[in-house]
Formats: C-alpha cells, sequence, structure tokens
C-alpha cells in the first residue's frame, strides 16, 4: 500500500485505504498501458514510413510499374518489412484495447469511491475531514475525487 494512503488519519478506514490503494494501481495500470500505446504507435508510424520509402526508392523508382511486383517478392527481407509493419501494427491495436479497458475500470472504480463516499465517511467528522483525502488524491496520484467527469 502507498504511504501516503497508510498515512491517513484515523477519520479513514481499513476498508476506504484499500479502495484508494485499488484506484492508484489501476491509475498506475492505465499510465503504464497509456505509456506503451504511444510508443507502439511511434514505432508502428516509423517503421511503415521507412517500408514506404525503402519501396519508392528501391522498388518504384528504379522499375517499370510491370516488374515492380515481381522485384517486390523476389526478395524474402521486403516481406519480413511488410511483416513487421503489419505487426506492430496488430500490437498497437492490441495495446490499445487494453488501454481502453483500464481506462475503464479506473473510472468505473474511481466513480464508485465518489458515489459512495457518503457511506465511506459516514461519521460527521469524518465527512467533515474527507476533502484532505480527496486532496491527497489530487496532489499526489492526480485522481480527482471531486466530480464524476474527467
Amino acid at each position: 500500500m502507498e504511504s501516503t494512503i497508510i498515512l491517513l488519519d484515523e477519520k479513514t478506514d481499513q476498508a476506504t485505504k484499500q479502495m484508494l490503494q485499488n484506484v492508484v494501481d489501476r491509475k498506475k495500470k492505465f499510465e503504464a498501458l497509456k505509456r506503451k500505446h504511444l510508443q507502439s504507435l511511434w514505432a508502428t508510424m516509423i517503421v511503415a514510413a521507412l517500408f514506404l520509402v525503402y519501396l519508392y526508392l528501391y522498388i518504384v523508382v528504379p522499375y517499370s510499374f510491370f516488374s515492380m511486383f515481381s522485384v517486390f517478392v523476389d526478395h524474402f527481407s521486403h516481406f519480413l518489412f511488410l511483416a513487421a509493419a503489419i505487426g506492430l501494427y496488430g500490437y498497437m491495436i492490441l495495446i490499445k484495447k487494453k488501454l481502453d479497458k483500464a481506462e475503464k475500470e479506473f473510472q468505473l472504480l474511481r466513480c464508485e469511491i465518489i458515489n459512495k463516499s457518503k457511506q465511506l465517511w459516514e461519521k460527521e467528522e469524518e465527512w467533515k475531514s474527507r476533502h484532505k483525502v480527496f486532496e491527497m488524491m489530487k496532489k499526489n496520484y492526480d485522481i480527482n475525487l471531486y466530480h464524476e467527469n474527467k
């Protein structure tokens, strides 16, 4: 558990601390997948651009229109380059799906904490001090618990 969550005052019970830890974990997973998706997107774009430049310089320019296809399929390295570009594109799509799922899980858990805040901080003094928890989550983890909207 994160040290800042452990150090919350006695007005926040253990179950609430665990919920806060879960939302922090989901946020970290979402951010990691977001970074991974961006890296795969750039890698796909770079490899595809290099492949198109290679095709243009070594196949389109020196050969006639009818001999381009035969020149392309004559070299196995062309197939590997094409497979790498397509493979990176598929990997990027896979990471995007995981990213969307992680974002949905994070947002659902965050909204659940917001909706259950009256139950989590039932007593009057707990309710009055919940803003400290919300501020800590916003400051340390960039997780907004004040509003449901992003």
